[in-house]
């Protein structure tokens, strides 16, 4: 009902204002808008997690990546992911913390932690193999076949990925072999297991139901591809061929058989080959077999290799057969999930009897099925990872800006987020104007705070702290659901910005009645103040700030024509800028001169102006103050008046009308001379009398600074940070 009225309102508006070719112009915008809308993909979406893969090989990226995502997401953290050399500095301000899987450095992923890391942002790293050290590969024994040139280009990719995982402040393992290694170079190091997803759980729900197995045959399975050059198999060879030459009805299974060893030519009859399946088929494969041999080495890289094997094999109630080595040891439970062997003498004993004995096989593999159901698929385990993640994000905090346009409003949103910024906060401002919803950033001086427009992107990340900060950026606030703290940074009363016929004029009023589920904060006392009579709305305060650094003190001697600078905007009727020139038109031009700066529109025709400037940049606005003697201030309405504190930083002198923007800090004749509104003979001998008494001058210019340097941030930090707690 709210946009509709604000709609209706809008068309009435238009038709007293522009007439009926102008109301026909915007409804054919506004429907090519809204077509254009439905239409319309989001070219980005602000989320949790960003996963970024730098493993080109599908099956470890699927686990570490894809598994992952489906833990987070099913509780609660959205994610998404990227290739490593697809990704862009622009998507730091997306995310509020990234997972590098496996990703070795280039120089865009080390300038994308350096600029995560400067707003706050967390960067894990995730790998599941002890590829990261040379200490570690070296030990590999394949790679003394490769080439030299393989072998340099193996370890550029090596020594690559140790410098991304040293960029990063902590780290996620598949295993505890893996966490004790990482953690040397990490401040703490989550195992978070490989598991099954749905997709896989599906498959071997299908392979469950549809692959039959000859009663008269029982096979073993190697399904790791070669068993000629594998030295893993090898320990357990001899033993193999034991077995398939005790037992008439036993084979052996195995994936991808190239050539046969020579220790195994007698038994040739009795192996089965398979061609490698993907890993959709996977599960009807190992289904097949009714024993899964998982022989490993006892070596540093082998203890930090997962139990992926025994996992897949559990989905589809296949007992495993494994080496009492790494994750095996520490996750199959002997003789109830699985079988451990640490020598010969086991392999045999432990085989056997499973070859022996069906019942102990489906035995066995229903405990796995059992285990791995319940503890090892993405939907069961994901609390863990979800709890480590949300654990090392700093707290994030969101501020709702009604357009980046640097208005005074804007300054000390961004003021705050800086303040925030600076003491670990992550901030991100959200522009929901939608012609600017393209702009990236939010300057001050090196500093700066990611900007990401609304309407040009979906939002799902969580957020501890959402702040509206004018009445219009209210409405976001209030309907978006994934967040902990909704505020509204009050900082005028904005119901006084429209005139009596406008519809703005109600809706703006009506957000300050005591809305439910939202802190209120401000930055003025005069807001706090009506806030609470009117309305009975409390109101958090912190005072207003200035940066004394980009308002630098000049002396002026107040020789030759004295310069009176006006500021505003003529067309906003609160800015009362007429009166000043009211005032202005009637000085001796001889003895004055009249300097006119708008960021917006440009003088009416019978305004006197000496010099205008005409929307200057914000960091160029203190040169035109130090260039002027007195600013002659005549707003009637503001939240808290800038321009009087910025003057009187830079030295100048003020002659102003009080009002509730101004009143915390001007003082007649302390820091400035006031005259009441109206009063043009007033306002002239107040400017008259500062340009001829050195005396008041002087004692005017002293209270100024003085005002000035009580009000300078650094010395504010800590009560804005209240408003925020």
């Amino acid at each position: 009902m709210g946009k509709l009225k604000r709609l209706i309102g809008k068309v009435k508006q238009t038709l007293k204002d522009e007439g009926i070719k102008g109301l026909l112009k915007k409804i054919i915008n506004f429907i090519y808008f809204r077509i254009t809308k439905v239409n319309r993909k989001y070219d980005n979406c602000f989320k949790d997690v960003l996963f970024i893969n730098g493993c080109t090989l599908p099956h470890p990226q699927r686990y570490r990546v894809d598994h992952q995502i489906e833990q987070l997401e099913s509780h609660g953290i959205s994610c998404d992911r990227i290739d490593y050399d697809k990704l862009t500095l622009d998507k730091v301000r997306y995310f509020r913390a990234f997972v590098f899987y496996r990703c070795p450095v280039l120089p865009t992923i080390e300038e994308f932690i350096k600029i995560a890391k400067e707003n706050n942002k967390t960067c894990f790293y995730d790998i599941d193999d002890l590829v990261f050290d040379l200490e570690y590969t070296n030990q590999i024994k394949y790679l003394d076949t490769i080439s030299e040139d393989e072998k340099k280009l193996y370890n550029d990719g090596v020594v690559r990925m140790g410098k991304t995982l040293d960029l990063c402040e902590y780290g996620i393992a598949s295993t505890k072999g893996l966490q004790t290694e990482m953690s040397k170079h990490l401040k703490d190091v989550y195992i978070n297991r490989n598991v099954a997803s749905d997709e896989m759980i599906e498959c071997s729900n299908i392979a469950l139901d549809t692959v039959e197995k000859d009663p008269n045959k029982v096979i073993m399975g190697y399904l790791s591809g070669s068993i000629t050059h594998n030295d893993d198999f090898k320990l357990i060879m001899s033993t193999i061929v034991r077995l398939l030459q005790e037992y008439d009805y036993l084979y052996l299974k195995v994936v991808g058989l190239l050539d046969l060893p020579k220790e195994m030519e007698c038994v040739k009859d009795k192996i089965i080959t398979s061609p490698f399946v993907s890993w959709k088929e996977l599960p009807k494969l190992i289904r097949s077999i009714d024993i899964n041999l998982a022989p490993l080495e006892d070596s540093i890289f082998n203890e930090a290799k997962s139990e992926n094997k025994w996992m897949e094999a559990g989905l589809v109630k296949i007992p495993t057969v494994a080496s009492n080595v790494g994750a095996f040891k520490t996750e199959i439970k002997d003789n109830v999930t699985g079988l451990l062997c640490s020598d010969k003498k086991d392999w045999k004993e432990k085989l056997s009897r499973l070859i022996e004995d069906k019942k102990y096989r489906e035995e066995i593999g229903n405990n796995a099925y059992e285990e791995v159901m319940n503890h090892r698929t993405t939907i069961k385990s994901g609390l863990g990872v979800a709890e480590f993640i949300k654990s090392k994000l700093k707290k994030n905090i969101a501020i709702v800006l009604p357009s980046p346009n640097l208005s005074g409003g804007v300054l000390v949103a961004l003021k705050h987020g800086l303040i925030l910024k600076e003491n670990g906060y992550d901030v991100t401002m959200i522009n929901i104007n939608k012609k600017t919803a393209k702009v990236d950033k939010l300057y001050e001086k090196d500093n700066y705070i990611f900007t990401v427009g609304k309407n040009r992107t979906e939002f799902k990340a969580h957020i501890d702290t959402l702040v509206a900060t004018m009445w219009l950026t209210l409405e976001f606030v209030q309907k978006y659901y994934n967040c902990n703290n909704k505020k509204y940074l009050v900082q005028g009363m904005e119901t006084g910005l429209y005139k009596p016929t406008e519809f703005e004029r109600k809706e703006a009023n009506s957000t300050y009645c005591n809305l439910i589920n939202l802190d209120y904060l401000t930055i003025s006392k005069w807001c706090q103040t009506w806030l609470k009579e009117d309305f009975k709305t409390i109101a958090k305060y912190a005072p207003n700030g200035i940066d004394l650094n980009k308002f630098p003190f000049v002396k002026r001697s107040f020789n030759g024509k004295i310069k009176i600078l006006i500021e505003g905007n003529c067309k906003d009727h609160y800015k009362n800028v007429d009166e000043s020139f009211m005032i202005a038109n009637k000085l001796d031009r001889n003895k004055y001169e009249v300097h006119y700066l708008s960021y917006e529109k440009e003088p009416k025709k019978w305004y006197k102006v000496d010099k205008f400037y005409h929307k200057v940049p914000h960091d160029e606005v203190a040169k035109i103050y130090g260039n002027c003697d007195i600013l002659l201030k005549t707003s009637i309405l503001e939240s808290f008046s800038y321009p009087p504190l910025e003057m009187m930083a830079t030295g100048g002198l003020v002659v102003a009308i009080q009002n509730g923007g101004n009143s915390e800090y001007l003082k007649d004749k302390n820091n400035c001379l006031i005259y009441k509104q109206g009063k043009i003979d007033e306002a002239i001998e107040k400017i008259d009398l500062l340009s001829s008494d050195k005396k008041l001058r002087d004692k005017l210019i002293e209270g100024g600074i003085k005002t000035a340097q009580e009000r300078d941030w650094n010395k504010l930090e800590k009560e804005i940070l209240k408003l925020y707690q």
